[in-house]
């Protein structure tokens, strides 16, 4: 018998994404309230942020995805929550699903029972255009949304409201991100319907997220993005356990560094730009994915947010970066990276033969060797 005072059981999907033959998605169970971050007073926005930790998850939980594919039909499958609430869909698409033209936000449901009987809700999964060619992973702390809490404990302690008082449209973006990533991401396709629904705006260049925050987060991530016009995208965040794997010194790598993996792995016919900062150990984790994964990493942008210099293992990291012919942007202010972008040929009509080119050309004009990277005001070393 469910008891009065806990909170209908519902579930919370993830954004999702597919290739021809494969489909990612998961979902959440759990016993919370669905997340609003409204205008409200300062102690009703610590409420609501307190509230995105404690929720209560929902194990063996019977769950059905629902989706309309592009011009596929409608594929139905099924799983149980684990442990934590979760439930991941891998789904081989066979026969495979065509992609659309551009790239798309297709629509699904996931189904439920509550004790007020079947449930519904919207999920999105992200289709990459069958033309798509480049595309965009991110990393999101201090790269997209400012945190302050670069210099450790006593920063954390600093910024403390920053990050357990403040709604989405309260937070900072970083500057010039916005108008950044509208550059590289080639602008914002035309909204579409279907089946009656309003897709989510899809960007030329898809976008792929990867973050060391946690699940319980997602939600108010992309209420960030959306407020803020940063481009839409599936995130890869992570499970937050109290335990070794999640607070030890290179769990923040090698998360990073599985997700990009398993995004390159899924779209073996595009190249991807990475982005990234200096704080959490991008560098390195991108200087594996260019050794790792020779060609398909077209170009490599650093934020630089702390003061320390290079540790010699991002020193090699750099070095592996430029031995391998791939542009590296370093800088402090997305505006130099506009310009970088603009001497790379990354434009709405511009594809990844022109970033090889251009840097080749840009390298000859300034004196330095061609395909290394292109310093700015503010880099390192």
């Amino acid at each position: 018998m469910a008891l009065p005072f806990k909170r209908p059981l519902r579930v919370q999907p993830f954004f999702g994404h597919r290739s021809r033959d494969r489909l990612l998605l998961s979902a959440r169970a759990l016993h919370a309230a669905r997340p609003g971050f409204e205008q409200v007073s300062r102690l009703r926005a610590i409420r609501t942020m307190v509230s995105q930790f404690l929720s209560s998850e929902a194990h063996g939980v019977r769950v059905r995805l629902e989706l309309h594919g592009h011009g596929e039909g409608v594929l139905v499958h099924e799983g149980l929550t684990d442990g934590e609430g979760y439930v991941h869909f891998d789904i081989a698409l066979d026969p495979p699903w065509d992609l659309p033209d551009e790239p798309m936000w297709e629509l699904g449901t996931v189904h439920w029972d509550n004790r007020h009987g079947p449930q519904s809700t919207e999920v999105r999964v992200l289709a990459p255009g069958c033309e798509s060619r480049l595309a965009v992973i991110s990393d999101i702390d201090d790269t997209i949304i400012e945190t302050g809490v670069t210099g450790g404990l006593r920063s954390v302690l600093r910024n403390w409201r920053r990050l357990f008082a403040q709604l989405p449209h309260e937070r900072l973006a970083v500057q010039g991100a916005d108008a950044f990533y509208d550059e590289l991401g080639g602008g914002v396709l035309a909204e579409a319907s279907q089946h009656g629904a309003k897709r989510l705006p899809a960007t030329r260049r898809p976008f792929f997220y990867i973050s060391s925050s946690p699940w319980n987060l997602f939600s108010y991530l992309v209420a960030f993005k959306q407020v803020k016009g940063l481009p839409l995208g599936p995130l890869k965040l992570r499970d937050w356990g109290l335990n070794r794997k999640t607070f030890g010194g290179g769990s923040h790598g090698r998360h990073k560094q599985e997700a990009i993996d398993s995004i390159l792995t899924m779209y073996p016919d595009m190249e991807f730009a990475l982005i990234g900062d200096d704080t959490q150990g991008d560098l390195p984790a991108f200087a594996r994915a260019v050794r790792l994964h020779p060609g398909r990493i077209a170009a490599v942008f650093l934020r630089t947010v702390s003061e320390h210099e290079f540790t010699p293992e991002e020193e090699s990291a750099r070095d592996v970066i430029s031995q391998a012919g791939v542009p590296l942007w370093l800088g402090r202010t997305y505006e130099d990276g506009i310009e970088f972008l603009g001497a790379l040929g990354v434009t709405p009509g511009g594809e990844t033969e022109a970033i090889v080119r251009t840097v080749e050309q840009a390298g000859e004009s300034d004196g330095s060797p061609a395909h290394s990277s292109v310093p700015v005001q503010g880099a390192k070393g």
